[in-house]
C-alpha cells in the first residue's frame, strides 16, 4: 500500500494542483501520526507509554485543511475504530449526554463520557475546532484530559492558532490550560500558503448568489424555486429543536426562507444541522450588508453556512450587495473571510460532484 505522501501526489496530478510545500509538511506529520496508530493497542496502557500525539492543523481559509483531512481519514483501515465529526456537532453531543446523566456530578460524569467516546473511537477527528461557547470553554480541558488518558487520539483542523482560541471569550483565563493541554498532546501544524485554494476554480461554474434585493432579483429567485421544484405546491415543516419552532415553507426537498428568520432569531447550530438534515437546497433571501451594529447576526451567519457547507447543501441566496462586500464590520473579519471562501467554494463544480458522490 502506498503511503499517505504517495496518496497526497497522486491527488495533486488528479486534479493538476502544484505541490504546496506548507502542504507536504502537514502531510509528514500526519504520516506520523500513521505510523504511531500501528502500534499495538496494548501498549497504549502501558503507564511509562507517553499517548499517541495527535495533529492540530491549522491555518488561513482554503489553504487544504480539509483535503489533508480527507486523505488522512480515508488512509485510514476501518479496522480502526475512527470518526470523523464536526466540534460544534461533537460538543452537541456532548452537552445532550451529560444533560441526559445530569443527576450525576460534573466530576464523574466527563471520565465516563470519556470512557463512553472511547468505547467506539480510538481515532477521534474534528473539522473546523473552533470555541466560542462559554460552557464549552470551560469542560474541554477536564474532556479533553479525560479522552486522552483513554486512549483516544485527536486530529483537528482550525484557523486559529491554539493561542487564540477563544479569544476575549468569558473567564477566558480559566481555559487557558486548555491551550496548554493541546499544545503538549497534539503536534501543532501551520498551513501558512499564500494561495487559497478554493478561489481557484472553474471560471464556467454556476453562480447562485443574486444581488442587489431588486425586483428583478426576486423574480429570478422565484423562477429558480419553481424550476428546482418542479412547480410543485410549497408546504410549512415544523422544526422542533430542543424546544423551539422553526417553520420553514419548502417543496420537493427545497427550503425557502430568509436571513432574518435564520440569523435574527437566537438560533445556533443545533438549529441548523437540523435544516441542513431536513432538506438538500435552501434558499436563504434579503440577506443585509453586515455592518458593525449587526455583529450578532453576522456570527450566526457565519455558523449557519459553516453547517450548510459541512452537510454538502445547496445554497441560493440573495443580498443587498455583492459577496466581497457583504460584510463590513471589525469583529469577525477573519471568521467572515471564511464564510467567503466557503461560499465560493459552493458554487464550484467540485463541490456539486461532492453532493452528488454523497
Amino acid at each position: 500500500m502506498s503511503n499517505l505522501q504517495a496518496r497526497y501526489r497522486e491527488k495533486l496530478k488528479q486534479e493538476n494542483w502544484q505541490e504546496d510545500p506548507q502542504q507536504l509538511l502537514a502531510v509528514e506529520e500526519l504520516q506520523r501520526l500513521v505510523q504511531n496508530l500501528k502500534r499495538p493497542t496494548k501498549f497504549w496502557f502501558f503507564k511509562k507509554q507517553e499517548p499517541i500525539k495527535g495533529v492540530y492543523l491549522y491555518g488561513g481559509v482554503g489553504r487544504g485543511k480539509s483535503m489533508l483531512m480527507d486523505l488522512f481519514f480515508d488512509y485510514i483501515p476501518n479496522k480502526v475504530k475512527k470518526r470523523r465529526v464536526h466540534f460544534h456537532e461533537f460538543m452537541i453531543e456532548t452537552h445532550d449526554w451529560l444533560h441526559a446523566k445530569r443527576g450525576d456530578q460534573m466530576d464523574d460524569l466527563l471520565p465516563a463520557y470519556a470512557r463512553y467516546v472511547a468505547s467506539q473511537t480510538t481515532l477521534l477527528c474534528f473539522d473546523e475546532f473552533h470555541v466560542t461557547n462559554v460552557v464549552d470553554a470551560m469542560i474541554l480541558g477536564r474532556l479533553f484530559t479525560a479522552l486522552i488518558e483513554q486512549g483516544v487520539v485527536v486530529v483537528a483542523t482550525s484557523n486559529w492558532m491554539p493561542d487564540y482560541l477563544y479569544e476575549g471569550g468569558l473567564q477566558r483565563d480559566l481555559f487557558l490550560p486548555f491551550i496548554t493541554l493541546l499544545k503538549q498532546r497534539l503536534e501543532i501544524t501551520h498551513l501558512d500558503s499564500e494561495t487559497d485554494y478554493r478561489q481557484i476554480s472553474d471560471p464556467d461554474q454556476d453562480i447562485y448568489y443574486f444581488f442587489p434585493l431588486t425586483s428583478r432579483t426576486k423574480e429570478r429567485i422565484f423562477f429558480l424555486f419553481d424550476e428546482l421544484t418542479n412547480n410543485q405546491k410549497v408546504k410549512t415543516k415544523i422544526l422542533k429543536v430542543k424546544g423551539r419552532t422553526l417553520r420553514i415553507y419548502h417543496a420537493n426537498n427545497v427550503a425557502r426562507t430568509n436571513f432574518a428568520q435564520l440569523c435574527e432569531q437566537p438560533l445556533g447550530a443545533e438549529d441548523y444541522i437540523k435544516i441542513a438534515q431536513e432538506f438538500d437546497t435552501i434558499f436563504i433571501e434579503e440577506i443585509p450588508r453586515l455592518t458593525s451594529d449587526k455583529r450578532n447576526e453576522a456570527k450566526r451567519f457565519i455558523l449557519l453556512i459553516d453547517c450548510l457547507y459541512e452537510a454538502q447543501c445547496r445554497l441560493i441566496l440573495s443580498a443587498e450587495t455583492d459577496l466581497h462586500n457583504l460584510y463590513d464590520g471589525d469583529d469577525h473579519a477573519f471568521e467572515f473571510d471564511r464564510t467567503i471562501s466557503r461560499l465560493m467554494e459552493m458554487q464550484s463544480a467540485e463541490y456539486h460532484a461532492k453532493r452528488v458522490r454523497s
